[in-house]
């Protein structure tokens, strides 16, 4: 777009006059530009237009009644509504490491699409391994009950009333493709990412630490009070750190192909603790810990976009599409490898929809231009 034309869609965009083709026009055309040196000053404050958009974009998800695309998140049977038009110019947009042209410079143009349909979407499904070894499979449709917990496909609930003789526990294997719910004996709830093991006891003793181990992958959890159960602290231990609790909501993602555990605090306040030290996080602060390395380094982020995956969207902002390709395969359970080794690095922006069809984002990813073509077979896409 020139800047003659921007200039005319701002102006209409002031005055409340953009319709839905000119916002998106505009939308992308603000994203084209992704570092202050391309920002031409001129046209305003890169920032400021930023913030106008974003509050506008909000007030027309709130307002927006045209078709809708809708959603079940896989712990409860909440609605969560995305408009379509949001779907299209939520932020979605590409930013390169690398020119354009010099990525797709050897690439012919008419390299095709191809498309499968044996890449399904994600789903409530996983594993419960017991005490005795025995494993049972757990999917919607079919329910199962033993002792003091139930599951009706979608979720397992331990019933703190109904304790068990022995303190045993149990493992909650989450497979690629899968996510699920969990309800502890002592009413913490945890939602489990694709690819995640989480192991915990069936029951908890009151007065004693209510400990869980997050073996691998990604798990949000709400914690119940520690005023609840006589002042019993709730500790989480990962491979490389240990999580000490009150009561409170937080995310851990500590997958095993990813060099690094995050920690992300939403509400209350946690202790993160490792053989070398020991530091407090405080609401929307995040601890990076590198298995390398045993320093324990925080930072501010944006909660929302650490925790998008519980509330069934994928939030991608500057990430690079060799990494959002770990995520889209564990989601999709399939493999997704580049020609060219530099489109791995090529940054998105984008905010989509996990009901999505995985050909429907490799598509909307394809379109933004930074990549010429993709080719699905069987269950493996191919970016060029």
């Amino acid at each position: 777009m020139k800047k003659d034309k921007f200039l005319v869609l701002l102006q209409r965009f002031n005055s409340g006059e953009t319709n839905s083709k000119e916002y998106k026009k505009l939308l992308n055309y603000y994203e084209s530009f992704q570092t202050d040196a391309e920002w031409d000053e001129s046209l305003g404050s890169k920032e400021e237009l930023e913030n106008r958009m974003l509050l506008r974009l909000q007030e027309s998800l709130n307002a927006e009644e045209v078709k809708v695309i809708s959603f079940k998140p896989f712990y409860s049977r909440t609605i969560f509504k995305i408009t379509a038009a949001a779907a299209v110019v939520l932020l979605i947009s590409i930013a390169s490491l690398f020119k354009n042209e010099t990525l797709k410079r050897d690439i012919p143009e008419t390299l095709p699409a191809v498309a499968v349909q044996n890449i399904s979407i994600g789903s409530d499904k996983a594993t419960l391994t017991l005490e005795d070894g025995s494993v049972v499979a757990l999917e919607k449709g079919k329910a199962y009950s033993k002792g003091n917990v139930s599951s009706n496909g979608e979720k397992l609930v331990y019933d703190a009333k109904n304790k068990s003789e022995k303190i045993a526990n149990n493992i909650l294997t989450i497979p690629r493709g899968g996510q699920f719910f969990v309800q502890l004996a002592d009413s913490t709830k945890v939602w489990l990412n694709s690819e995640s093991q989480l192991k915990y006891p069936v029951a908890f003793t009151d007065g004693q630490t209510r400990q869980v181990e997050l073996i691998y992958g990604e798990a949000y959890f709400e914690v119940s009070p520690s005023t609840k159960h006589k002042g019993a602290k709730f500790n989480v231990k990962t491979q490389m750190q240990q999580v000490e609790v009150l009561g409170t909501e937080f995310n851990i993602k500590a997958y095993k192909d990813e060099n690094t555990i995050y920690t992300t605090l939403v509400k209350g306040k946690v202790a993160i603790g490792n053989a070398k030290t020991k530091e407090f996080l405080m609401p929307n602060e995040q601890s990076v810990i590198r298995k390398d390395n045993t320093d324990i380094l925080i930072s501010k982020v944006d909660v929302d976009n650490v925790i998008s995956w519980r509330k069934g969207l994928f939030v991608f902002k500057g990430m690079p599409l060799k990494e959002i390709a770990k995520v889209l395969s564990r989601w999709y359970d399939a493999d997704i490898v580049f020609a060219n080794p530099e489109l791995g690095n090529v940054k998105f922006n984008g905010v989509l929809n996990k009901n999505q069809k995985l050909e429907e984002i490799v598509a909307t990813i394809k379109n933004s231009n930074f990549i010429n073509a993709y080719e699905i077979k069987d269950k493996t896409i191919t970016i060029k």
